[in-house]
């Protein structure tokens, strides 16, 4: 196969992956760049990319890494030659595939994002204070013969504060708050029992914070069901006319996402947010994995030891910090003969 027939076959390629996969102009031109910079590398060895080996593929990969790109820069040009050499195979272009074997390059997940613990501060503050605000406004309204604009006005914003606490309480995942059964604002003690995947049931502790926030929301709860004439018998700590009986997943990431705008945090928050900062913030104060693995239902440490960075990076600060060598300034440097 000649050195111009790799030119011929990249654009037969592509214009499958226009005409066939309707793919965009960035794809193509993407596809484009990494199939012709692994031909170009091929060509320095006086070899081709339509009629490449399996050791050509790896030597190229190789030269990639040694070029310092990253493991996700290098899946992404084999990911091109895969399907490349995937299309020559299904055209009878080639009997052989020879990156079938080629294992895709692991990829270090990225750190997952939280929030500092003045944030999360701050968000409570003003979730408390705007559940404090409603109960006010509704004490004005009754005194007077104006109706309030929202009767439900206390009790969303009650509810609204208690998931705060409660979720950054037990850093539980938002499938599992917003399913929490009534039950658990009756529980006595500390703890609650939360069902998490695969239906494995764990005790996840509250703080004194989350349990009075969660009966002040029941008050709030009954109260409104009286005043709407509703016989309150829903089995769901967030009761609503979802197909579920509760509040929905989608619901709580939006009145969060508010909540945060309204409490001047810069940085987009969600529920998967606040499960981060709850384990970060554990971490950093000298909780161990194995307990936090507990704490969020991980049936794998594997899955909690993407929080390890949190730990070095504390023990780092806590060296540079309190070490004496670390303070010292103006260190003597040891002498050079001249």
């Amino acid at each position: 196969m000649s050195l111009q027939a790799d030119h011929v076959l990249i654009d037969f390629f592509l214009e499958m992956m226009v005409g066939e996969r309707n793919a965009a102009d960035n794809t193509i031109q993407s596809y484009r760049r990494d199939l012709e910079s692994a031909a170009a590398h091929l060509r320095r060895g006086k070899h081709t990319l339509g009629g490449a080996s399996i050791s050509d593929i790896e030597h190229y990969l190789e030269s990639l890494s040694l070029d310092g790109l990253a493991a996700t820069t290098i899946a992404r040009h084999l990911s091109a030659l895969k399907q490349f050499f995937r299309f020559l195979n299904t055209e009878s272009l080639r009997e052989d595939n020879p990156t079938l074997n080629i294992e895709t390059p692991k990829t270090r997940k990225p750190l997952p994002k939280s929030l500092e613990g003045f944030e999360v501060d701050r968000m409570l503050s003003t979730a408390l204070a705007e559940a404090q605000q409603a109960d006010r406004a509704a004490e004005a309204n009754s005194k007077t013969d104006e109706k309030p604009p929202r009767r439900d006005a206390p009790l969303t914003a009650w509810r609204l504060y208690t998931q705060l606490e409660v979720l950054y309480a037990t850093g539980l995942r938002v499938s599992e708050l917003v399913s929490l059964p009534k039950t658990a604002a009756n529980a006595k003690g500390p703890f609650i029992m939360v069902r998490g995947k695969g239906n494995k049931e764990r005790l996840v502790p509250l703080t004194p914070q989350a349990k009075t926030a969660m009966t002040t929301y029941l008050q709030r709860l009954a109260a409104y069901q009286t005043t709407m004439g509703r016989d309150g018998k829903s089995l769901f700590l967030f009761p609503a006319s979802s197909k579920t009986g509760h509040m929905t997943r989608q619901n709580f990431a939006v009145d969060l996402k508010q909540l945060a705008q309204r409490a001047g945090i810069k940085n987009t928050v969600s529920p998967h947010i606040m499960r981060h900062a709850f384990a970060s913030h554990l971490l950093q104060n000298g909780a161990d994995l194995r307990a936090l693995q507990t704490l969020l239902g991980h049936s794998d440490i594997s899955t909690t030891q993407i929080y390890t960075h949190i730990q070095t990076d504390h023990l780092r600060e806590t060296l540079e910090a309190l070490h004496p060598m670390a303070q010292q300034s103006g260190r003597i440097e040891p002498e050079t003969e001249n």
